[in-house]
């Protein structure tokens, strides 16, 4: 499984891409392996607030529903649509096309590297 050196991770398996003030958010390929064939999203809308560590939204596989953790506060300035049409984009490609949603914000809080990343995702 490849972890792309340039994004910043959580430890419950999301990726970040921070440009200037406004940050991606996806899940990684980790997360979308254990989950399995993923069939349905559930995005928060344009304009609605997310806060670090609450729910803003879920993924449901052929396996199980998970609950997605938002891994910053602001708010959501774009959801991306492609995945709510196409869930299985998620599986496939994780961190271009699957991308989640991109949340405005002024405090990107302590992340992990990509090295610290691939040693948690050993751990478990």
């Amino acid at each position: 499984m490849s972890i792309p050196q340039h994004l910043k991770y959580t430890k419950e398996h999301e990726w970040i891409s921070v440009e200037g003030d406004v940050a991606t958010v996806g899940i990684t390929a980790f997360a979308a392996e254990s989950l399995g064939d993923i069939v349905f999203v559930q995005l928060p809308a344009v304009g609605e607030k997310v806060a670090a560590g609450e729910v803003f939204g879920e993924v449901e596989s052929t396996k199980s529903v998970s609950e997605l953790y938002a891994p910053l506060s602001g708010e959501v300035v774009e959801v991306n649509d492609a995945v709510t049409e196409t869930p299985e984009l998620i599986n496939s490609d994780p961190f271009d096309q699957g991308w989640l949603l991109k949340v405005r914000t002024d405090d990107v809080p302590e992340l992990l590297d990509a090295a610290a990343y691939a040693a948690l995702t050993q751990e478990g």
